[in-house]
């Protein structure tokens, strides 16, 4: 990822987002572009305008923290978007060196102990992700729930292995799951770019972006608008071919080291529709 023009990317979405009344500005008539000037978010930040235009122009990097918290509270950037900005800054903060390009870009492996932890949970659908979206590991029944039509040892592959974020885009099967299609994908979309951020120089991660910008207008038009957003539990609806409509709710699992792993596990109010059809996947699955 190039962090510098990321970085002045985000500054100039968040900036145009803004109206002056937004921050306690007085407002002289019609401006000629939407969002605030860069000289309002330079004065609110207590920067010289040379400054904060070389930020937005990707010619500085490594900004303290103390920019970093005074860009945050002049643009009313979220938790996340200010660790979004950090991440883009290009200083580590508390995580050590920076590891190499080449080993960042090593095929990730599932931990056996984190396997064997989506095996035991039978009853709940489960999906390990890497730091590219891509699947690491799934068990039966988050296999039969979200990518039936692939085979399950899938992920086992380092070649073709799935990828939620692909599959959402570029896969019909996928993309029929959600009848709220679009509101999945600009979660997904934020997510992916929230990664981005952490992951600056992972080349492969870098290509899963520019594979979805070449091959789906629908993505890049998302990512130009640089959504970030941290996706750890909500509600989805699903459409399965086998199941009907599902009402689930998820929550994202994230492992406490600086893998990317995380595990998505899909849950269902009980007596719900949904919780019927955990149940028949789980007689299925016995069944086998």
């Amino acid at each position: 990822m190039n962090q510098p023009a990321a970085m002045g990317d985000f500054l100039r979405k968040r900036r145009a987002a803004l109206s002056p009344g937004d921050v306690g500005l007085m407002d002289y008539g019609t401006r000629r572009v939407p969002g605030l000037r860069r000289e309002e978010v330079a004065m609110m930040a207590g920067m010289s305008v040379t400054y904060y235009a070389r930020l937005e122009q990707g010619q500085h990097l490594n900004a303290s923290d103390a920019v970093i918290d005074s860009l945050s509270r002049a643009l009313s950037l979220t938790e996340v978007e200010k660790k979004h900005l950090a991440d883009l800054s290009g200083i580590r903060r508390g995580r050590g060196q920076a590891r190499s390009k080449t080993a960042r870009s090593r095929p990730d492996q599932v931990r056996p102990g984190t396997k064997r932890l989506i095996e035991a949970m039978s009853s709940v659908p489960a999906v390990v992700m890497g730091k590219r979206t891509e699947v690491l590991a799934w068990n039966p029944a988050g296999h039969r729930l979200v990518a039936s039509q692939l085979d399950f040892d899938a992920p086992e592959s380092v070649v073709g292995r799935p990828n939620m974020t692909r599959m959402l885009f570029l896969e019909e099967a996928t993309r029929s799951l959600y009848p709220q299609w679009h509101a999945e994908a600009g979660r997904a979309v934020a997510s992916l770019r929230l990664l981005s951020g952490r992951f600056a120089d992972d080349t492969e991660l870098a290509a899963l972006v520019g594979e979805l910008t070449l091959k789906s207008p629908e993505f890049g038009a998302m990512w130009a608008e640089h959504p970030v957003e941290n996706c750890m539990s909500g509600r989805k609806t699903m459409n399965h071919p086998d199941l009907g409509v599902l009402e689930l709710g998820f929550e994202v699992l994230t492992l406490p080291d600086d893998s990317g792993h995380r595990i998505l596990t899909y849950t269902a109010e009980p007596g719900s529709r949904a919780a019927a059809a955990f149940a028949q996947i789980a007689s299925d699955l016995r069944q086998l």
